[in-house]
C-alpha cells in the first residue's frame, strides 16, 4: 500500500483508490510546486498522528511491563547482579520516556537495589515526594511493576543553590 501511495505522488495520478485520511497525509508537493493544506486539515492531521502515537506509546508501554511481570518475585543472587537488572530496566523505561509505579505510595519512581536489609540487597523505589528523597519497597525480590509515564522535570527554586 505504502509503495502504491508513493507511486501516486510520483505519478500525479489522482484516479488511484486512496483513503481520504491517507491521501490528507501524504500530500506532498511535486518539484515547482506548492500544495496548500487548509488549517482545519493540518490540525485534523496533527490530531490522528497524536492519537496513533499514543496508540504505539501504549503498546510498547504494556510490552514492556508484561515481559517485567515475569521476572515478578525472582531475585539473580547477587547485589552486583541486581543492580545490573534494575539498571538495564531504568535505561530501556528511560529510553521510552516512563517511570516504575510506587507500589507503596504510586508515584513514579526509579527502581534501585539498595544494599541494606541483605547480601543480595532490596529492591527499593527511589522517589521524591513533596521535594524529599523517599525510598520505598525493600523486599529481597523484584516487586511486581506497573509503568506510568515519566513526570516532567521540575525547575530548580531561586534558594537552591546550583550544582
Amino acid at each position: 500500500m505504502l509503495y502504491n501511495l508513493y507511486k501516486l505522488v510520483q505519478t500525479k495520478r489522482r484516479d488511484f483508490p486512496v483513503p481520504a485520511h491517507l491521501f490528507t497525509l501524504c500530500c506532498y508537493p511535486m518539484p515547482n510546486e506548492t500544495t496548500h493544506l487548509p488549517p482545519q486539515d493540518a490540525r485534523a492531521a496533527m490530531a490522528q498522528l497524536d492519537r496513533e502515537l499514543n496508540r504505539l506509546q501504549r503498546a510498547i508501554r504494556l510490552a514492556i511491563q508484561a515481559q517485567l511481570e515475569t521476572m515478578s518475585g525472582c531475585s539473580l543472587g547477587s547485589l552486583e547482579q541486581n543492580r545490573n537488572l534494575t539498571e538495564s530496566i531504568h535505561q530501556l523505561l528511560e529510553s521510552h520516556g516512563l517511570r516504575v509505579r510506587c507500589n507503596e505510595c504510586g508515584h513514579p519512581a526509579i527502581l534501585r537495589v539498595s544494599p541494606r536489609g541483605s547480601s543480595h540487597g532490596v529492591f527499593v523505589f527511589d522517589h521524591t515526594i513533596d521535594g524529599h528523597r523517599t525510598f520505598h519497597g525493600g523486599k529481597s525480590s523484584l516487586p511486581l511493576i506497573r509503568l506510568v509515564a515519566k513526570p516532567p522535570r521540575k525547575k530548580k527554586s531561586k534558594g537552591r543553590a546550583a550544582g
